[in-house]
């Protein structure tokens, strides 16, 4: 199955990592201005989703958001999400860690357009 958003090792890690210290996480990639278009990661309920987001899927079992008006730019790739060194966005919870997420793409192949039905 195709899936939109998929982890790296290093970011599932980092997520276990994040979930013992602060419990239930979230994640939403805005492309707002503060911190670009980074994966920010808050604890559960931090940030409140509504009809303007899309839950684009879940990694390591961490619901994954992206502003609709942003999801029609991504809609033909997969976000593939890394874990870097260094200060990631100031709000996100990694950044304390000395790490920082990472958004990579991939452009979904015909066959895989057509499982998505975008």
């Amino acid at each position: 199955m195709t899936e939109r958003v998929i982890a790296t090792e290093a970011t599932l890690a980092l997520i276990k990592q994040l979930e013992q210290k602060h419990g239930p996480l979230m994640f939403h990639q805005s492309g707002g201005c503060c911190d670009g278009s980074s994966p920010m990661c808050y604890p559960e309920g931090d940030l409140i989703v509504g009809d303007q987001d899309v839950l684009l899927g879940l990694i390591g079992g961490v619901p994954f958001y992206m502003l609709r008006s942003q999801f029609e730019y991504w809609k033909h790739t997969q976000l593939i999400i890394d874990v870097v060194d260094g200060r990631g966005g100031m709000f996100s919870l990694e950044g304390v860690e000395g790490k920082r997420f990472l958004t990579r793409s991939r452009a979904f192949t015909t066959d895989e357009v057509e499982q998505l039905q975008i």
